[in-house]
């Protein structure tokens, strides 16, 4: 029996992403360690994964039938996942001084709090991909 791939590789950028969100919000107000460090491992090691989570999803996506009642939540779920990374790429490309990497700035912040509503959403809509309509699920 083949089991889908996507939902096992999905927790790792989710897991980092909320994460190093969750590092900056807190590193704004207790100044005391570095926390800005642990965010830009979490958002690299996030994109990272993100890209092999959406090659599976890809992949998923392509063997549903068009025909298939959830290929428009599918759909949805692929551009608000694939428009939090661009948002978490951003927010980490953004604190780069050259190639070192720096505490982030405000814009950078606010992209990471965009990725984190974006990445709620496709959350949300792949868990209406699973439950209703019992996509991956054999």
């Amino acid at each position: 029996m083949k089991y889908p791939l996507h939902p096992a590789l999905v927790h790792f950028p989710v897991a980092c992403w909320t994460l190093a969100t969750l590092a900056d919000v807190v590193g704004l107000w207790w100044t005391r360690w570095p926390l800005w460090q642990l965010s830009f491992a979490l958002l690299a090691i996030g994109c990272a994964m993100g890209l092999l989570a959406a090659a599976a999803g890809f992949h998923e996506l392509a063997r549903l039938p068009e025909d298939h009642p959830a290929t428009g939540d599918a759909l949805r779920h692929m551009m608000l996942a694939l428009s939090a990374w661009v948002a978490y790429a951003a927010s980490l490309f953004l604190r780069l001084d050259g190639t070192t990497p720096s505490a982030p700035g405000a814009v950078a912040l606010a992209a990471a709090l965009v990725g984190f509503l974006l990445l709620a959403g496709a959350g949300h809509m792949g868990a209406r991909l699973v439950y209703g309509h019992g996509v991956g699920r054999r």
